[in-house]
């Protein structure tokens, strides 16, 4: 019986060790064939690296501001009598724009042309009997200063009137209107503003470092948010005399013309003064750059022999710089001639094989102009 129960176990271990052996073999097929899998390559679009000459710009922010613009508010408090004016009009110099109420200074004024007239009276009569020595002099001094005050408290009046009619200083175009007839106004209470949009003017600021390197008359580019691929082409007009002494900051202001009138005062730009020297960059397309928070990568193409096609993509973190259209400049971490891809880096990792493929993507341009846009 006992030989039977060890012949069992023997049959048992020998059945338990085949069937292991033949696992182990599975497992070192599959093993081996996975070593030797190579995955299908990727299909993307190279380009290479080149250097070119892009002129040099010294970058940065600011805001438009109106050359000539005003609120127009009233010098004298008063009640609205009349608005001739819409909200957004555009005017000249010297259109009537409110009216205050001024009866009580018209019936002074009345009052006053009298008296003056009087007056104007009185002092001819008086020059002509001091002329036949009738009255005296002093009888003539004091008939001419009554005309004298009684004219200049009629121009006194006369001022206030004007002060209570509002006119537009120069010519531009009109805001909303605060203002409804009838209202109080007290002195310096908003009526409406006033912007002249023939040309404007960007205020921004540059390190004091660039300071030599700036000269009245250079060409500024101004870009928008408001007008996304709209380039403004201005002059550099002014140069602050001084520094900000918190920033070190010299203050600028260039000049554009708006014939147009898209540019409006208060507008966020950014803006490009163009220096007269040119750069050597090594440039390379946007769509190549790919962006995370711990820096900028390309992909750079080598040759590999672990790859059906002779090619793979290795990651190479850069350094960019100026961007131009497409283009975008690369201050560290490539070589002129390097090939990089310039489309499809979304699906790439470190060492995939790939093989290059043409019209993947619209071809880069300095100065794009898309069919659809």
């Amino acid at each position: 019986m006992k030989k039977l129960i060890t012949l069992a176990i023997f049959i048992i271990l020998l059945a338990l060790g085949g069937l292991g052996g033949v696992k182990v073999l599975q497992i070192r097929t599959l093993m081996a064939a996975g070593k030797a899998y190579s995955p299908p390559p990727e299909t993307v679009s190279i380009c290479t690296a080149n250097q070119e000459k892009w002129p040099s710009t010294l970058t940065s922010i600011g805001s438009v501001t109106a050359v000539q613009g005003v609120t127009i508010t009233p010098e004298i408090a008063g009640t609205v009598r009349e608005i001739a004016f819409e909200s957004g009009a555009v005017v000249a110099k010297g259109d009537l724009l409110v009216r205050l109420n001024t009866s009580s200074e018209e019936a002074q004024l009345k009052a006053i042309e009298a008296q003056t007239e009087l007056a104007q009276i009185n002092t001819r009569r008086a020059r002509s009997l001091r002329a036949d020595n009738t009255v005296s002099q002093s009888e003539l001094d004091t008939a001419e200063a009554i005309l004298k005050q009684d004219q200049a408290n009629a121009e006194s009046i006369r001022a206030t009137i004007d002060k209570k009619t509002l006119r537009a200083p120069f010519a531009g175009r009109l805001g909303i209107r605060q203002i409804n007839v009838g209202e109080y106004l007290d002195t310096g209470k908003a009526v409406v503003s006033l912007q002249a949009l023939g040309s404007v003017h960007a205020d921004f600021f540059l390190p004091q470092q660039e300071l030599a390197r700036l000269a009245a008359g250079m060409r500024v580019h101004l870009t928008t948010d408001a007008f996304p691929g709209r380039k403004f082409d201005g002059v550099l007009t002014t140069i602050n005399p001084g520094l900000d002494p918190t920033t070190r900051n010299v203050g600028l202001q260039a000049t554009f013309e708006n014939a147009e009138q898209l540019l409006r005062p208060g507008m966020f730009a950014r803006l490009e003064v163009q220096l007269p020297e040119e750069q050597t960059v090594l440039v390379i397309p946007a769509t190549a750059v790919l962006s995370a928070p711990f820096g900028d990568s390309v992909y750079v193409v080598e040759a590999s022999t672990n790859s059906a096609s002779g090619l793979a993509a290795r990651q190479q973190f850069i350094r960019t710089g100026r961007t131009q259209g497409d283009f975008v400049t690369v201050q560290s971490g490539l070589k002129p001639g390097e090939k990089v891809i310039s489309s499809g880096v979304f699906k790439l990792r470190n060492g995939m094989p790939v093989t290059e493929a043409t019209n993947l993507s619209p071809n880069p341009a300095s100065a794009p102009r898309p069919s659809d846009s």
